[in-house]
């Protein structure tokens, strides 16, 4: 079955259940049923349509009719401008190497490089489902509160699961308006959401307490896309002991691959959880993490030669660096490609940014490399002070220190009124790499 197979199994099974949920009103799996078959005339087998992504029950409707018609879904970030949504549109329609049975084609946001085009196959987003499922415990009567871009996996698997039990989705643009997000909260008796670790430390600073509130009906809480820092999971532990907390790992490439609870009672700082059925981790010898499984990319559409470094023998191969414990347990270290060398010794700044974010002064951060005449780059610290605070690079150098090795403290340090992320919530890298060719500005330490 695909998934959209199951979409119309839900709807002959629970016809007036509420499928879709947004501020303006429900659509039940009857109408969405209906919906899907009537807009899948529009589109023709094997074809791709590109279509921009929205946050409503038009986006899902839009989205299984391409599948129902056989044809492949590649929604684009709302505001793609029209040059460059013209110009992938052309792209997918003269693709020659998409295989049989690719369901989705979704962009990555390039943070850490150019944007690629992820060829899905309807068996991995089933495969994603079920992962799901078996390791997150979703249920026919949740409510799955999303508000995150739904051209991208972490908000669109959210779909997956839901059709396949019935359960439903409550749809939001985005966290602008909280006092909707706390409005669809309160709409189902057993509700769960997605958030990237840059909206929980938002919402533990600003609105913990209407978060507690609701810990009878939060069934569980995801978190993704990047790491999260552990003074935020033990806070988000005390504020809702009896709601399962889970850190994801997955991505465009590999799909859903692991999930940890982090609210049992060891709350392990850097855990993803083991292997979920689908699918497989190994360790490279380089240290890299890989997959293999039913979740796995098909390739990057139009460049086989991109997919040749980063899918071989069914693996795909990250630049993810990572360990198994004891247990089986997948423990991730940092990036390969965003390892800074400090004189010889290589610093993940993922490991710098978790030490600073653990200071309740500090609101945001992040930590990227300058040149020096001696150890060939330094490291250097962007920090967004939390309300009425303002920095102080000796005190914070000190703070650091007690937390981390020597050659891990950041050489300077500047305030700044915000850090620069991605829509969808992940630090973009990519854009303080200029910082390289900068001198260390701000406020070193002698």
């Amino acid at each position: 079955m695909h998934l959209v197979d199951y979409l119309h199994q839900s709807a002959r099974r629970y016809p007036d259940k509420p499928a879709v949920v947004t501020p303006q009103g429900v659509t039940t799996y009857r109408q969405l049923s209906d919906l899907v078959h009537r807009q899948a005339s529009r589109y023709e087998a094997g074809t791709v349509v590109a279509f921009r992504a929205s946050q409503d029950a038009a986006f899902v409707a839009t989205y299984f009719a391409i599948h129902e018609a056989g044809a492949i879904a590649a929604p684009l970030e709302r505001d793609t401008p029209d040059g460059l949504f013209a110009a992938i549109s052309r792209q997918l329609a003269t693709a020659a190497d998409i295989p049989d049975g690719t369901a989705d084609i979704l962009y990555t946001t390039g943070t850490t490089g150019r944007s690629k085009g992820v060829m899905v196959s309807h068996r991995a987003l089933v495969a994603d489902g079920e992962n799901l499922i078996e390791g997150q415990g979703y249920t026919h009567d949740l409510l799955f509160v999303i508000h995150g871009p739904l051209n991208h996996i972490g908000s669109l698997s959210k779909l997956y699961p839901l059709v396949m039990l019935g359960a439903t989705a409550y749809i939001l643009d985005g966290l602008r308006d909280m006092d909707a997000f706390f409005r669809a909260l309160g709409h189902g008796e057993k509700t769960a959401t997605f958030f990237v670790p840059a909206t929980i430390r938002i919402l533990l600073q600003f609105a913990a307490s209407r978060l507690a509130e609701h810990a009878g009906r939060l069934d569980f809480i995801e978190s993704g896309a990047a790491p999260l820092p552990h003074a935020d999971m033990l806070r988000l532990c005390q504020l809702l002991p009896h709601t399962r907390l889970y850190n994801t790992y997955a991505s465009t490439e590999t799909g859903v691959m692991a999930t940890y609870n982090y609210n049992d009672g060891r709350c392990l700082a850097g855990c993803l959880g083991r292997p979920l059925g689908r699918g497989r981790i190994l360790i490279t010898p380089e240290g890299r993490i890989a997959c293999q499984g039913d979740t796995l990319m098909t390739g990057y559409v139009g460049d086989a030669a991109l997919t040749g470094t980063v899918l071989r023998d069914q693996t795909v191969c990250t630049t993810d660096l990572g360990e198994l414990d004891a247990e089986g347990m997948l423990h991730i270290c940092g990036r390969d490609s965003d390892l800074i060398n400090v004189g010889g010794y290589k610093v993940s700044p993922v490991e710098v940014e978790q030490a600073a974010l653990a200071l309740p002064a500090v609101s945001d951060c992040v930590c990227v490399a300058v040149p020096h005449p001696v150890t060939g780059q330094a490291l250097k610290l962007l920090v967004v002070m939390a309300d009425g605070q303002s920095l102080q690079p000796r005190w914070l150098a000190q703070q650091l220190r007690s937390r981390l090795p020597g050659y891990k403290v950041p050489m300077a340090y500047e305030q700044v009124d915000s850090v620069r992320r991605t829509y969808n919530g992940k630090l973009d890298r990519k854009y303080y790499q200029q910082e390289k060719k900068a001198s260390p500005r701000g406020k070193p330490l002698s």
